[in-house]
């Protein structure tokens, strides 16, 4: 979404919120005029008023009237005491009745929230990674080079600052790979560093080298905004690794949040928020639906109030926990209350963070951008393969369990491609395992560069892979697989040996109108591989009934 969009539609939710309080604080404080009057009123009789101000409290900040949601917190505070100590005296008789009639007069003192600034979360580039290298030793540099171009990136080489500043200047890189070696790292380096990141619209991936491996070269590091460090000499698959997972967290879907609240417009408006950052969000309207909620959305974190009507957040928090799928998903309450013992008590009920409302839309952003970017690492951590870092033989299984039935919900083609290294045998008998090892993750790392965010890719197993492409006519899939053949084909790998290629073959299956059947795509796509394999590999056959060449 825009930000003009987001910051019109905000608006608009403002000006429809101000329109329903008018109508509920006159409503209030008739309802409080009736009880609190009567002289049979005691303490126990609060528990409705009190109700309706921590709801204000929680919600009126964050549409801008700060001042009366400061009120309200106020008030609700002495019904709380009130409450709890089983006393309503003349005083607080007074001061609430006194209270409650003139929060309407807050109304005109509307102070517009702040707003966090637009900021782009995922990468929709699928062309070969471009890795700017800042290393003094040339033996380590041409390791570097020849092992990321190996697996399909582009490298630049930076030898002195001037040079980065004036490269990056031309050409924005994808990521940093800097030696940052103490003392050899001066100012000159880290203030160029400073620059180029200063002048993009979000900070590149920075990977840091060093020949130390104590606490003063990592802080060195980690202050300079390193996502990865290093030691001579270096790890080059795992620094490839590395770098495909800061580029994997980029090119990953946007975010999905849950957003469970009793007020609608509330969660309108944070739903509002999230999205304008380029996240999904849906609210939950009806809380008995929320295991079905959270099968078919799959959310990334979930956004509930504490204070609910029917249901208490911890209490729908424990429903979640007890579906082991759930367990990783993180639970962030949303509530008014103050009081550190509620809060912790809720906590301690299957939560993982809380928030006191009212809550700026830029503390909104960051507190579920950093708990859904935390645990997508810790899925992505368990889920997948440690070669490759796609998906494991069981995630991509269930994976495409769940892009079948949607694609069979919602009528909408789905195509899935077995993919097998050729000869994959001999790549090991003749180069070792190792030089083996470049060759499994080249292939992924230009299947994950190729493919679109939405596709789904597993290591299904040795040197045999999976995609399962939603929305995807065979036809489509024909041809960027092919493509991705032809490339991988071109791609040289390195041994003692020499520069030598490598290719593989691919079967598609598919499912499309009018059938839409998901049953048995993987043995369809196993079958064309097979075919594949018996035509003289290297190439891509779809199943009967594409109109692909080889079907």
């Amino acid at each position: 979404m825009a930000s003009a969009d987001l910051q019109a539609q905000l608006a608009e939710l403002n000006r429809s919120f101000k329109a329903r309080l008018q109508v509920e604080l006159q409503s209030l404080r008739v309802r409080s005029e009736e009880l609190l009057v009567q002289p049979a009123a005691n303490a126990v009789s609060l528990a409705p008023l009190r109700a309706e101000l921590h709801k204000l409290a929680g919600s009126a900040g964050t549409f801008g009237f700060a001042e009366l949601g400061a009120q309200a917190r106020a008030l609700e505070l002495i019904a709380t005491r009130c409450m709890d100590n089983n006393v309503l005296s003349s005083t607080d008789r007074q001061e609430l009745l006194t209270g409650i009639q003139v929060l309407p007069s807050q109304l005109n003192q509307l102070a517009m929230p702040p707003t966090a600034s637009q900021r782009a979360f995922d990468n929709d580039d699928n062309e070969a990674r471009c890795i700017a290298i800042v290393e003094p030793d040339g033996q380590l540099l041409q390791g570097i080079s020849e092992t990321l171009e190996s697996f399909g990136y582009h490298t630049i080489i930076c030898g002195d600052a001037d040079t980065m500043l004036s490269i990056v200047a031309e050409q924005t890189p994808d990521a940093l790979v800097v030696d940052m070696s103490l003392p050899q790292w001066d100012a000159q380096w880290g203030a160029a560093l400073e620059q180029v990141q200063s002048q993009l619209p979000a900070p590149l991936p920075l990977i840091a080298l060093s020949d130390q491996d104590g606490f003063a070269a990592q802080l060195h590091a980690v202050r300079a905004g390193a996502q990865g460090f290093f030691t001579h000499p270096v790890d080059l698959p795992g620094l490839e690794n590395r770098l495909e997972g800061c580029f994997s967290l980029q090119q990953s879907e946007p975010f999905r949040v849950l957003v469970i609240d009793d007020d609608a417009e509330l969660a309108r408006r944070f739903t509002a928020v999230l999205a304008g950052f380029g996240m999904l969000a849906e609210t939950l309207e009806a809380p008995e639906q929320i295991l079905e909620q959270m099968r078919r959305f799959q959310p990334d974190v979930v956004m509930m109030d504490v204070n609910m009507p029917d249901y208490s957040g911890p209490e729908l928090a424990q429903i979640i926990r007890l579906n082991d799928e759930w367990l990783r998903v993180p639970i962030i309450y949303l509530s008014a209350e103050t009081d550190v013992q509620q809060q912790m008590a809720a906590l301690i009920k299957a939560g993982d963070d809380f928030i006191t409302k009212p809550i700026s839309d830029s503390a909104l952003l960051t507190a579920v951008y950093s708990r859904a970017q935390r645990a997508r690492r810790v899925s992505q951590a368990l889920a997948r393969d440690s070669l490759t870092g796609l998906l494991k033989h069981a995630d991509i299984k269930d994976q495409l369990d769940l892009e079948a039935d949607r694609a069979i919900r919602n009528k909408q083609p789905l195509s899935v491609a077995m993919i097998d290294i050729d000869h994959f045998k001999n790549v090991n008998d003749s180069h070792g395992h190792a030089v083996g090892d470049n060759v499994i993750r080249g292939l992924a790392n230009l299947l994950r560069q190729r493919l679109r965010k939405v596709d789904r890719l597993g290591r299904y197993g040795g040197e045999e892979f999976v995609a399962v492409l939603p929305n995807c006519f065979p036809a489509d899939a024909w041809r960027i697989l092919d493509s991705i053949r032809s490339d991988f084909q071109a791609l040289p790998f390195s041994s003692d040996a020499g520069l030598f290629h490598s290719s593989f073959s691919a079967g598609i299956s598919f499912s499309q109108a009018p059938d839409w059947q998901a049953d048995g795509l993987l043995e369809s796509a196993d079958k064309m591989l097979y075919k594949a394999k018996q035509q003289g590999r290297n190439q891509i056959i779809a199943m009967p009934g594409s109109d692909e060449p080889g079907n």
